[in-house]
């Protein structure tokens, strides 16, 4: 958990989703807003960590270039770890994931051919009221969308997007729908 805990790493984790095998070089190439020192810091961080792995070798100019692809397995955090976090594990958790996020969608505006206006960009809150049922039948009916696209591979006809749902309870369990204790 602590390898993924920081935004730079996580941003290299989601650009080697869906099977790709990257060189630093190209790491660099898609997070030009990272220096080069840190992309390479962080991808030989996760490497010894094991969330990388060397997926080949060639020789460049005398220099070996290396292709990283995920170790999924190593990438995920499993539901019982997600359990045995404490409450500031969980808020350092959580700040890295929105600082990824944002550090993802200014990389996304920085790029010169991006159009918020027609490109499919979205960011929506919503306060939703839910029983025990309702709750689980959403989020069943969400698992059952989303899970089978997570294999998907990355091929020439596809785009790599960033889907961050986020869910929580707003409010005390204690006052009712009128806010009273």
């Amino acid at each position: 958990m602590e390898l993924l805990g920081h935004p730079a790493r996580l941003r290299i984790v989601h650009a080697l989703r869906g099977g790709r095998t990257l060189t630093t070089a190209q790491l660099c190439a898609l997070m030009p807003d990272l220096s080069k020192a840190t992309v390479y810091r962080h991808v030989e961080l996760l490497a010894a960590g094991a969330i990388l792995e060397v997926a080949g070798e060639r020789r460049v100019r005398g220099a070996v270039e290396r292709h990283f692809r995920l170790h999924e397995h190593h990438a995920t955090v499993s539901p019982e770890a997600a359990r045995s976090l404490s409450k500031q594990d969980h808020r350092r958790a959580f700040a890295t994931a929105m600082a990824t996020l944002i550090a993802e969608f200014g990389a996304y505006l920085d790029r010169e051919a991006t159009d918020p206006a027609t490109d499919p960009v979205g960011y929506r809150q919503h306060a939703i009221w839910l029983s025990d049922e309702e709750l689980l039948a959403m989020l069943a009916e969400l698992r059952e969308t989303i899970a089978p696209r997570l294999a998907n591979p990355a091929e020439p006809d596809r785009r790599r997007y960033l889907l961050s749902p986020v869910l929580f309870p707003a409010e005390d369990p204690d006052i009712d729908r009128h806010g009273h204790v």
